[in-house]
C-alpha cells in the first residue's frame, strides 16, 4: 500500500432495508462519498451490514446494488483492494463478491497490520454477552442444513421473503434504537478490554460495526476502540494515514 494514501473504513450501510425513502437515496450517497475518497484511497474496509439482505443462488443474486457494486469493482479494478467483514446481515455472500470484483470477505475476526499499527477488527455481532436470541438465530443463520433449505426455495420466494423481512425489521429496530450504553454496558467494549488484558501484543486499534453508534474510546495508553458509526443516520466513516485515526462525517 503506498504510505502516502489513507485507509478508509466504513460500516452498516442496510442498503435496500429502508422502505421510507426511496431505495437508490442511501445508495447513491455511498457511492458519491467512494468517488470523493478514490483518488486518496489506499485500502477500503467495510465492517459489515453494508446490505440488509443478501443471498446468493448458484445462479441468481438479489436484484439492485449496480452502482454500489460498479463502484467497489472501480476500486479493485484500479488496484484499490476492498475488505468486507460479513455481518450478520450480509452473511450469505459465498462467492459472488469475490469473484466478480476481486473483493476479500472474512468471516471472522481479524488481526491485521496497517500502516505500522496492529488492529483487531470484526463486525461485533458475535463478540462479548449476545442474547440467547441472538445466539439462537445467529446458529440458524450459519447452519449449512438451513442455508440449504432456503436455496430450494424459488429466488423470487426466498429473497422476497428477505427483503419483506429487512424492512419489518427496519420498524421494528427504529423503537429500539439506543445510543452508547456506556462502558459497562457496552458488550464490544467489555470484550475489547478482556481481549486487551490476555494480549501479549495488545492491538493499537479495536475496530468494529454492527452497533450503529459513533465511538472512539481510549482503552489504555496505547489502545483505542473504534465504532464508525453507519450510513443510516450519520453517514459516517473512518479514516487512518499512518498516525492520525479520524472519524469524520459526509455531506453534514
Amino acid at each position: 500500500m503506498n504510505p502516502e494514501k489513507k485507509i478508509y473504513f466504513v460500516t452498516d450501510a442496510h442498503l435496500g432495508m429502508r422502505a421510507d425513502v426511496p431505495v437508490a437515496e442511501n445508495e447513491k450517497k455511498l457511492v458519491r462519498w467512494l468517488d470523493s475518497i478514490q483518488a486518496d484511497c489506499g485500502a477500503l474496509y467495510m465492517m459489515g451490514d453494508m446490505i440488509d439482505f443478501w443471498y446468493e443462488y448458484k445462479e441468481a443474486v438479489p436484484k439492485g446494488f449496480v452502482r454500489f457494486f460498479g463502484k467497489l469493482a472501480e476500486f479493485t479494478d484500479c488496484g484499490i483492494p476492498v475488505y468486507w467483514f460479513a455481518g450478520n446481515h450480509d452473511l450469505w455472500l459465498f462467492n459472488y463478491v469475490q469473484q466478480e470484483m476481486g473483493i476479500v470477505v472474512y468471516r471472522e475476526a481479524q488481526e491485521l497490520e496497517l500502516l505500522g499499527k496492529r488492529f483487531y477488527m470484526a463486525h461485533g455481532d458475535a463478540l462479548g454477552f449476545a442474547p440467547f436470541s441472538l445466539k439462537l438465530m445467529n446458529g440458524i443463520f450459519h447452519s449449512p442444513f438451513f442455508q440449504a433449505f432456503f436455496k430450494l426455495l424459488h429466488p423470487d420466494l426466498g429473497i422476497g421473503f428477505g427483503l419483506k423481512w429487512s424492512r419489518h425489521s427496519y420498524y421494528k429496530r427504529k423503537t429500539m434504537e439506543l445510543g452508547y450504553l456506556g462502558e459497562d454496558k457496552e458488550h464490544l467494549v467489555q470484550f475489547a478490554k478482556k481481549h486487551l488484558a490476555a494480549s501479549k501484543l495488545p492491538p493499537d486499534f479495536y475496530i468494529f460495526g454492527h452497533r450503529h453508534i459513533l465511538l472512539d474510546l481510549q482503552l489504555s495508553q496505547g489502545s483505542r476502540l473504534v465504532i464508525p458509526g453507519d450510513w443510516i443516520r450519520e453517514f459516517s466513516y473512518a479514516t487512518f494515514d499512518g498516525s492520525d485515526f479520524l472519524l469524520e462525517h459526509f455531506e453534514e
